[in-house]
């Protein structure tokens, strides 16, 4: 392991011990969104109550819904009968309903014919108000506290005194000829204010209501508030109840399949496990540089220039050829002497001599000895092996001075 991985892997540790650390000595902290789902354990969730909803029905089930109320009501309409296959109460608590017009037409005609259709939001949509002729208030509070109250008197025992998320919005007006006041709340400073309400629709009704912070997992685990929402949900039938859930089905597939999604619905898992991709690819991009590959080793070409000269040397020695020794020995030299000293060896006379003298700044005697030894073995007709030893040492003389 070379210094550079120590030191990025020393970081790495580093920086996993400093964020558990904070992460264990810092205060947990809450989640306080209002996400209403069902699955979550955040204060303004749903799954205490979700768990508990089987215990208030007696005959019927729970049925989550995944789709809009027009995909999962038209599916279960038998257009042959002309009547809807299932029958029971339409559950849905979200501080916002927001429904399109066909899902609300479809629960009007679910109401109808002899069902429930519970609403439980801050926001109600218009088009249920312009049906039903009853409007919706908003009143500023500061204080989230209020008395929540029920208009049956023998339900005096449920009524609870609420905080965390109740917000001052009632019924400001209703059609009195048909529409029925279940519920109220007051806040400090307020006068009382019609919480929830029934609507008798063909031959079934809508409860609607107002407070849905009441359902959520904060409420239902706090003192004895729980008791409210049991008197709540007493006004429903004791059959299926078709909840609505906000984890739709999105291009036909469930909010989420992956083996992640527990750890990613985990703020302190999920930030784990992002900061370990975050390392992982750094370090593989700091480890993906260009690396020098292993040089091979490549052996020098061997210098065969000694063995040559052996093996020609040795050749002339057995052919005993001195003539052509001498003979090409002469002519090397006067090939070396036209090309370091630019001479003209066509004439080796004593201007030759001369003018060599001068260019390599040998003695004049010198250089006549060996011209005169070149002129007697050029010719000469038979030569021996002095005559290869003369001219050898006589070369190797001039070129080492």
């Amino acid at each position: 392991m070379n210094r550079t991985l120590k030191i990025y892997l020393g970081v790495l540790i580093f920086i996993i011990i400093a964020a558990m650390f904070f992460e264990v000595s810092s205060p947990a902290t809450i989640d306080w969104r209002e996400t209403y789902n069902e699955r979550q354990t955040k204060p303004f969730d749903l799954e205490v109550f979700h768990k508990e909803l089987a215990n208030v029905i007696d005959e019927g089930k729970i049925k989550n819904i995944y789709r809009t109320p027009y995909e999962f009501f038209n599916a279960n309409y038998d257009w042959d009968m002309y009547k809807f296959k299932i029958n029971g109460t339409y559950l849905n608590i979200n501080p916002d309903s927001y429904m399109d017009e066909p899902s609300l037409k479809e629960l009007l005609d679910f109401a109808y014919e002899g069902n429930t259709v519970f609403i439980s939001s801050r926001e109600i949509p218009d088009f249920l108000k312009d049906s039903l002729n009853f409007t919706t208030e908003y009143k500023f509070e500061k204080s989230t506290k209020a008395d929540l109250s029920f208009a049956n008197y023998t339900l005096k025992y449920n009524n609870i005194t609420a905080t965390k998320g109740i917000k001052n919005i009632y019924f400001s007006s209703i059609d009195t000829t048909y529409t029925i006041p279940l519920g109220f709340h007051k806040f400090e400073k307020d006068s009382t204010r019609t919480n929830f309400i029934k609507i008798p629709f063909g031959d079934g009704a809508l409860l609607l209501h107002t407070q849905p912070a009441v359902f959520t997992n904060f409420h239902l685990l706090k003192d004895d508030r729980h008791k409210y929402v049991e008197a709540v949900l007493g006004y429903i039938p004791k059959k299926d109840i078709f909840f609505d859930s906000p984890n739709k089905i999105q291009n036909g597939e469930g909010i989420s399949k992956s083996r992640l999604r527990f750890i990613l619905q985990q703020p302190a898992l999920r930030w784990a496990w992002y900061i370990a991709l975050l390392f992982l690819i750094i370090f593989i991009v700091f480890n993906a540089k260009r690396k020098q590959r292993i040089v091979k080793v490549i052996n020098p070409l061997p210098n065969t220039t000694v063995d040559f000269t052996k093996t020609i040397g040795n050749l002339f020695y057995e052919t005993k050829d001195h003539e052509n020794v001498v003979q090409k020995k002469i002519t090397y030299f006067l090939e070396h002497l036209r090309t370091e000293y630019l001479m003209d060896t066509q004439v080796l006379d004593e201007k030759f001599c001369t003018r060599l003298s001068q260019k390599t700044g040998k003695p004049k005697e010198e250089i006549e000895r060996l011209v005169k030894l070149i002129q007697i073995l050029q010719k000469k007709l038979f030569y021996d092996e002095n005559d290869v030893l003369n001219i050898t040492k006589a070369i190797e003389d001039f070129k080492k001075r």
